[in-house]
């Protein structure tokens, strides 16, 4: 999957706003996900997690005017894309 979220925020208060998202949601997060692993490296995030018993990775590069994700998912989740990404977009927008 691969979404190109656009941002108007500088790159540095883009990935202060992404880091203070997962920091508040990160105790919800770890109940549905509880080997989730996060790691900066730069302005990108890579995230390592098992949902439902399906393992997904990717990645969350900042850009200077947008929010990049690529992530593998598992098969049959890929026919649910859109709802998918509609979501991510959705809980983007709230970082404003």
């Amino acid at each position: 999957m691969h979404i190109e979220i656009p941002h108007q925020f500088s790159r540095k208060e883009a990935v202060n706003r992404v880091k203070q998202s997962l920091n508040k949601s990160r105790a919800q997060m770890l109940q549905q996900a509880p080997d989730l692993k996060t790691e900066w490296d730069a302005d990108t995030l890579r995230f390592s997690l098992t949902v439902q018993g399906k393992h997904i990775d990717g990645t969350l590069a900042v850009e200077e005017k947008q929010f990049v994700l690529d992530a593998k998912l598992p098969l049959l989740w890929r026919m649910f894309e859109g709802k998918i990404e509609k979501t991510i977009k959705e809980q983007i927008a709230q970082l404003g």
